[in-house]
C-alpha cells in the first residue's frame, strides 16, 4: 500500500490537480454541424470527459472533427494514457459501445428525438441540441423512454439563458 503513490501515476489516482479516470464521464457525439463543432471543442478540453467518438455522415465534417479530438488529446496520446476516439458513420454503431456514459446529440432537428430515444434505450444518457421533438407525441415518447430506462435527459437551451440575450430580450420588451 506504501508502494502504490509511486507505482501508480498521480493521473490515474485523481492527484495533483488530476481527474480519476473512475470520474471522468465517457461521450460520444452525434453529429457535427454548425452546433456540434463548438460542443466537440468543449467537450475535449474538458478534463472531467473522455472523448470516445464522433458520429457524423459528412465525411469532411467527421475528418475534421476527429483531427479537432487528437489535437485535444495530442499530450495525453503521446503519455499513452489516452486510447482514442473512434469515428462513425452510423450513430447505431455508436450506441452500441458499453464503454459510453452519455452522448451529445447535435444533428439536424428532425433526427433528434428519433436518436435520444434510441440512447436511452441503449443506456445512455443524453444531452441534445433544441428542439427537443418535432411534435407533442414525439416529445410524449421521448419522455416516456428515458423515464422507463433511467436515465437523464438534458436540452440545450444555452440561448435563452445567455446573460446577452436575456438582457436583449429584456430590452425589446420594454
Amino acid at each position: 500500500a506504501f508502494a502504490a503513490p509511486t507505482i501508480i501515476p498521480a493521473s490515474a489516482r485523481g492527484a495533483d490537480g488530476h481527474i480519476a479516470p473512475s470520474n471522468r464521464i465517457t461521450v460520444g457525439q452525434i453529429g457535427r454541424g454548425i452546433m456540434g463543432r463548438g460542443h466537440v471543442r468543449r467537450l475535449a478540453y474538458d478534463p472531467s470527459v473522455e472523448f470516445l467518438a464522433l458520429c457524423e455522415v459528412d465525411k469532411t465534417r467527421l475528418d475534421d472533427g476527429m483531427a479537432e479530438v487528437a489535437d485535444a488529446y495530442a499530450e495525453r496520446t503521446a503519455s499513452g494514457t489516452y486510447h482514442g476516439c473512434k469515428a462513425y458513420n452510423d450513430y447505431r454503431e455508436l450506441l452500441q459501445r458499453d464503454d459510453i456514459d452519455a452522448v451529445l446529440i447535435a444533428t439536424p432537428d428532425h433526427w433528434h428525438t428519433p436518436q435520444s430515444i434510441h440512447a436511452a434505450e441503449s443506456g445512455k444518457d443524453v444531452y441534445s441540441e433544441k428542439p427537443i421533438s418535432i411534435s407533442i407525441d414525439e416529445g410524449r415518447q421521448l419522455v416516456s423512454a428515458v423515464r422507463r430506462n433511467n436515465r437523464v435527459f438534458q436540452n440545450g437551451s444555452q440561448y435563452r439563458t445567455n446573460p446577452t440575450i436575456r438582457r436583449a430580450c429584456d430590452f425589446i420588451r420594454k
